[in-house]
């Protein structure tokens, strides 16, 4: 069953990867939704090199909600995609000034709500900044592995979401993420995958024939 076969995966990697948390560097909320709107097709070393001086260039919801757009994109121009980038971190503070008074809401419906918040940032935001667990974060890591694995057959992030919903227990959200990413960077890499290294191979579809 799935759900055997993900418990074992997911005790494996908690031991392997006892300290999982996001490598976005943050310390409000604000600033881990803006560090993971740029961190979309972006690596997070990339958005961690631009995010100091922005976070004290912007300190508050007010100031990106009152930034310039085309100085904005210069700023966060090395993060690809800076137009729409700039344009939706400004129309979503000025959303959260507008409608939450300013805090950065604390539900997915709210959350997904603010432009260019889908649920994969959602998640991230409520997991690493309000401990909360609405869904499961599913970026490029958790696609490729969920689907190495045989977690799920779906290529849509959102239904790999809700296969994974459906077989990851509640108590394991929060860090399944986390614990995904970091085996996706150390071992289950996209182009060449260190399959005799992996600590779950014995638990992977896509190594039936590996000892």
């Amino acid at each position: 069953m799935l759900q055997e076969k993900i418990a074992k995966i997911i005790k494996i990697l908690r031991k392997t990867y006892p300290e999982s948390r996001t490598a976005l560097h943050y310390e409000t909320p604000l600033q881990i939704l803006v560090a993971t709107i740029l961190a979309a097709q972006c690596t997070d070393e990339r958005v961690n090199k631009i995010t100091p001086h922005l976070f004290s260039k912007y300190k508050t919801v007010f100031d990106f909600a009152e930034a310039k757009q085309s100085i904005l994109e210069r700023e966060i121009r090395t993060a690809g995609f800076y137009r729409n980038k700039a344009k939706n971190i400004i129309a979503a503070a000025k959303k959260i000034v507008e409608s939450f008074n300013g805090n950065v809401p604390q539900s997915m419906n709210e959350l997904v709500a603010l432009p260019g918040v889908a649920r994969k940032t959602a998640n991230i935001v409520l997991s690493s900044s309000f401990k909360k667990t609405e869904g499961i974060a599913v970026d490029t890591h958790v696609k490729r592995l969920s689907r190495r694995m045989g977690l799920s057959k779906e290529k849509n992030p959102d239904k790999i979401e809700q296969d994974l919903m459906r077989i990851v227990p509640k108590k394991d959200w929060i860090d399944f993420n986390y614990m995904f990413v970091d085996h996706g960077r150390k071992a289950c890499r996209a182009r060449k995958p260190l399959c005799q290294e992996c600590e779950v191979k014995h638990l992977c579809s896509a190594t039936p024939n590996l000892p």
